[in-house]
């Protein structure tokens, strides 16, 4: 104890603490207080006009993704194959040449394979997002902040803490987590054939993972909110109110089995689908979580307003989709706000606050994301 001394925070610090927290308290959120749902739902039975308004978005999603996937498998396959001078299937040869480099062993490509690919691609989608919260470079990019002031930049700590835990998830829980997935895979049987399987079968593949994913996620989502478990587990991913791309799986290791993994891998489980069509799955389903999380509605982007507003205000906005949300009344809030409205894929550069601003009674624009 001779001549040591504890640090104390610096007033910066508690005044930064001040702010944030009289910012929340400003957008009608306590973020001691909520401890988790108390009671069930008594959900009000939904509208036949939101019904088909949800319907027409969870539709436009997919069909927008089968139309982007169509465009690019014939077109951009067309200049691959022209530029190296590929013959045959371009697609083909190079997973030809992927099982030539590797092997076909299906443990190496199913638990190897997928942890690479995965750690690669959210890493990749994660940093660019992390460099422009950083350093809030291009500033052009600042008007499409969903929660404005907020991680204007990023506190390092929190950041740091981050970035080590979502790490921890991704070797020490995620490659275990694929092992089982091997066997499991091994007894139910999939497809182990050289062959890439046929564009056709791949996009009804991805139609009912989509579908599995939302139930799954749905479910396991909510019951994480559950006052018996939320504390435990589910609080930790929201520290972050005002999330940020790589905090995606920064959750709790049981609930990033159960809720962020789980889910997604069910479909190809319950299909029994080839390597090739899980890496090309997991990869889209990560970036879809990333730019959920990113704080952004960037133009051309799906929306990531919900599942922000679901870090704003906890016990709304479950889903992925939304359908099951509206179903069960737990959308409510979120629709009657502005941010609702902005809850699209802009096809402007116009950001989505000047194209839906909020306004008070006193026709002055709110500041923040007081919807």
């Amino acid at each position: 104890m001779s001549g040591q001394r504890f640090s104390r925070p610096g007033r910066s610090d508690y005044k930064h603490k001040k702010k944030e927290h009289k910012f929340y308290l400003i957008m009608g959120v306590d973020t001691e207080q909520y401890q988790g749902d108390q009671v069930a739902r008594q959900p009000s039975p939904p509208r036949a006009a939101d019904l088909v308004t949800t319907l027409k978005k969870a539709l436009f999603i997919v069909g927008s993704t089968t139309i982007i996937f169509v465009a690019l498998r014939n077109s951009l396959t067309y200049h691959l194959q022209h530029f190296w001078g590929a013959s045959g299937n371009f697609w083909q040869h190079q997973w030809d040449k992927i099982l030539y480099t590797f092997g076909d062993d299906q443990f190496h490509l199913q638990v190897w394979g997928t942890f690479v690919v995965s750690y690669v691609v959210y890493w990749t989608v994660g940093l660019i997002y992390t460099f422009m919260d950083i350093t809030a470079w291009p500033p052009l990019l600042r008007r499409y902040k969903i929660q404005p002031g907020t991680n204007e930049p990023v506190q390092p700590g929190k950041l740091v803490k981050c970035i080590l835990w979502v790490n921890f998830n991704q070797i020490f829980v995620g490659v275990p987590f694929c092992v089982v997935c091997h066997y499991l895979f091994q007894l139910r049987g999939c497809d182990k054939s050289p062959q890439l399987p046929t564009f056709h079968w791949v996009l009804f593949e991805f139609v009912v993972f989509i579908l599995m994913e939302e139930v799954a996620f749905y479910y396991s989502h909510r019951l994480f909110h559950h006052r018996l478990l939320y504390k435990h587990f589910h609080k930790m991913h929201h520290e972050w109110q005002s999330p940020i791309s790589i905090t995606a799986i920064y959750a709790h290791p049981i609930e990033h089995v159960l809720s962020n993994m789980g889910p997604v891998l069910l479909g190809p489980l319950i299909l029994g689908s080839h390597v090739a069509t899980i890496w090309l799955w997991v990869s889209l389903a990560l970036i879809s979580t990333l730019n959920a999380h990113s704080g952004y509605h960037l133009p051309f982007f799906p929306s990531p307003e919900a599942h922000d507003f679901h870090h704003l205000k906890f016990n709304q906005c479950y889903g992925v989709l939304g359908v099951l949300d509206l179903l069960h009344g737990t959308d409510d809030k979120f629709r009657a706000t502005k941010c609702f409205s902005r809850h699209l894929m802009m096809l402007s550069l116009i950001p989505p606050r000047e194209a839906y601003p909020d306004y008070t009674p006193m026709e002055k624009v709110i500041k923040g994301k007081q919807c």
